[in-house]
């Protein structure tokens, strides 16, 4: 869908795409477009390079570094930096941890931290779930006991996204096992060079090391790395999965997907013509397009009602669900169309992959990495119990 703007966003619009022909590097623009993986050092050179302009923080208020941009003007930037195929950004400093100290930090904690999440100083990964509490987080075990100005943090998390490049991790820890669960949680902030932290790889279905296993023996955090009151983490913990949700949704990211898929449709011929004329393709196309209509405008409509400093609500679910099961249903597309060459495990930097067509080889490993949208973040079959007890009052 094509979004009329007026004249002041289209000069907006030429700005951010002036910016981004100046300052992405071509590489990384060819590896995000094929679904290949960047490295840490192009992620990082790209926030840096948004950084020094003033654009990282496009949802902090304008007082902590924030932009102060419409939902228009966010909705036109991450859509022409997916276009372009730039990095999407790392979202657990940015958009998880700094809204939390922003809404519950000391003031001490928002003058340390927030500067050095704008400056790229800090790489945050997120200590959530554990082997016995992922969708059902409130059942975490991690235990943090108080020493004198200190807390002893003891017990494994699992799923941490990119935790071996961290050098910070925020974590939900159980602080009282005498009340109902959900009211003996604490949210710490822990640097991970703490003696007694330790990251083991989990090697996905891909064949990535994108996921790892953090344990906690014996680690000594500061009290004043407490964010909020002592056993009230799970407010903290339900304000910043608001955030990931709505962030989950990725319309940019699909509808660059969607095109990048077009083409490829477009340029393999079946039974002489394109594959994206024969009607069962063309159709799963329309029908694609029209679901990321619908995400779109519920993405617009949720950024809108949280501009003026909101909190996404129970329609950040809606968001979660609809937006994670359209980029699922592309990569599966994406994989029907590249057929027998959608070999798993195949890269083309690999020997035995160099006569497999350069499009086909992210295929399966892209479809097989995004089974995890629809779980991680809270798996969508609790994102429907979210709306029908919020919304439909069921």
């Amino acid at each position: 869908m094509d979004i009329e703007y007026n004249e002041a966003e289209r000069v907006f619009r030429d700005e951010v795409r002036a910016f981004i022909a100046d300052n992405l590097p071509e590489e990384t623009s060819r590896r995000v477009k094929a679904f290949k993986s960047v490295t840490p050092e192009m992620m990082t050179a790209w926030q840096g390079a948004l950084s020094q302009k003033g654009w990282l923080a496009v949802n902090w208020p304008v007082e902590h570094g924030g932009t102060g941009w419409s939902p228009i003007e966010k909705h036109i930037f991450e859509e022409e930096c997916a276009e372009a195929g730039a990095p999407r950004i790392l979202p657990f400093g940015l958009n998880m941890v700094a809204p939390v100290i922003i809404k519950f930090g000391t003031q001490a904690q928002k003058d340390y931290y927030l500067p050095r999440i704008l400056n790229n100083e800090d790489w945050w990964a997120q200590g959530y779930s554990e082997p016995g509490a992922g969708s059902d987080l409130a059942s975490l075990k991690c235990r943090a006991e108080r020493d004198g100005d200190h807390y002893v943090v003891n017990g494994q998390k699992t799923w941490t996204t990119l935790g071996q490049h961290a050098n910070m991790i925020f974590v939900l820890v159980r602080t009282n096992t005498q009340v109902k669960k959900q009211e003996g949680i604490s949210f710490l902030l822990v640097d991970m060079n703490t003696p007694g932290v330790t990251v083991r790889p989990l090697i996905t279905l891909d064949g990535e090391h994108e996921v790892n296993e953090v344990f906690f023996d014996d680690v000594r955090v500061p009290a004043d790395n407490l964010v909020g009151e002592e056993n009230k983490g799970w407010t903290c913990a339900k304000y910043l999965l608001t955030f990931e949700r709505t962030g989950i949704a990725g319309v940019g990211i699909s509808k660059a997907a969607l095109a990048h898929l077009k083409e490829i449709a477009a340029g393999q011929i079946v039974d002489g013509k394109p594959l994206i004329a024969h009607p069962r393709t063309a159709e799963r196309i329309v029908d694609l397009e029209m679901e990321l209509m619908a995400v779109e405008m519920t993405n617009l409509r949720t950024v809108s009602a949280a501009e003026a400093g909101g909190v996404p609500g129970a329609e950040s679910s809606f968001l979660k669900i609809m937006g994670t099961e359209v980029r699922q249903k592309i990569s599966d597309l994406y994989r029907e169309i590249a057929g027998p060459q959608a070999l798993p495990f195949t890269y083309l930097e690999d020997e035995a992959a160099a006569c497999v067509d350069d499009f086909a080889s992210p295929a399966a490993p892209t479809y097989f990495n995004l089974r995890k949208l629809s779980i991680f973040g809270g798996s969508n079959e609790i994102q429907k119990n979210i709306i029908a007890k919020a919304i439909l009052g069921l």
